[in-house]
């Protein structure tokens, strides 16, 4: 059960079915199974929607700190052996996906990769052999990520240095999965065309920082029972993320939320993990703050642009959810 008013639960069953509890899991492989067969024909005939890099050589300089605002891309660092070589064991109610190595290495890296294969993995969720990437890989946030932006990106992930390590094969039940997974985004996904660059306004940069590079609500928004984010209830916390960690609310309720904190409280998380009673965050958002194994994280991203991601999540509505283990 999810912590909060009626209205707001009423919400998110009608935007994609339940809220995500441990009781709702042996339904919920039943119901993707349905998804997966009912949705083969929609999967056929639908296509994604086109993105472009822009000509010529990124800045990979710039890529960094496109990556740091990214959290340092930390899910494709497994516990052990180098940033970014992935094997990251990712467990869902669908079963444990391991993340691909982003490292530049010629057989189990992307070295073999053009910048238009990665940017069509980033952004449109295509692999190289035309299958769709499985959707805990949220490409479909990425997907409104600017061109310039995305080009950077891949340029700083060529300066990483290259590591042989071979990504084992997920652990899923889901039947046809790319055809599931097909099915998945164009059931439950919402895409934004992406722009060539990022906007520069303060409030509208937040916003797409917030949504196409930290990616925040893909932790911080509860789960429906199909695994896609319930809409009413965006960033009010999640009793049941990644890893199952308790992920906070972090909409501006005053109650549940962090609708007393001030905009230097929230810039100092996300600079240096520390919370406004003077504690340092953990488990995953410590990963983000401070990267992992080496590789960037908010620490190393510029204060304004943390500022502006600040700025604009104390203009989200917020949503009383209090976030509870057990929930």
């Amino acid at each position: 059960m999810v912590c909060g008013i009626g209205r707001e639960a009423r919400e998110a069953r009608e935007a994609g079915g339940a809220v995500f509890s441990r009781s709702h899991r042996r339904a919920s492989y039943l119901r993707l199974s349905s998804l997966a067969l009912g949705g083969v024909l929609l999967a056929a005939c639908s296509g994604s929607e086109v993105t472009h890099l822009p000509p010529g050589p990124g800045d990979a300089k710039r890529g960094e700190k496109i990556a740091a605002l990214a959290g340092g891309c930390g899910c494709h660092s497994a516990d052990t052996g180098a940033p970014l070589s992935g094997d990251r064991g990712l467990p869902t109610p669908f079963g444990t996906f391991y993340s691909s190595n982003l490292t530049p290495d010629p057989e189990t890296g992307l070295g073999g990769w053009s910048d238009e294969e990665i940017d069509t993995a980033l952004r449109r969720g295509r692999l190289r052999d035309g299958t769709t990437e499985a959707p805990v890989m949220p490409w479909y946030a990425y997907a409104g990520m600017a061109d310039e932006d995305a080009r950077d990106l891949i340029a700083w992930l060529r300066t990483l240095e290259p590591v042989r390590r071979q990504r084992r094969p997920d652990e899923i039940w889901v039947p046809l999965p790319r055809l599931a997974f097909r099915a998945w985004v164009i059931l439950f996904s919402r895409f934004t065309t992406p722009p060539q660059r990022a906007p520069s306004e303060p409030l509208a940069r937040g916003r797409y920082l917030v949504d196409h590079v930290a990616i925040c609500g893909d932790c911080h928004t509860p789960r429906t029972v199909f695994g896609s984010p319930a809409r009413a209830l965006a960033f009010a916390g999640n009793a049941q993320g990644p890893f199952d960690e308790l992920i906070p609310n972090i909409t501006p309720d005053k109650v549940t939320g962090i609708g007393n904190w001030s905009t230097d409280d929230m810039v100092s998380v996300l600079e240096m993990g520390m919370l406004p009673n003077m504690d340092s965050v953990s488990g995953l958002m410590a990963e983000v703050v401070d990267g992992v194994h080496g590789a960037p994280g908010y620490a190393q991203a510029p204060l304004e642009d943390l500022r502006a991601m600040a700025e604009y999540l104390r203009t989200v509505p917020p949503v009383a959810n209090a976030v509870r283990d057990g929930d």
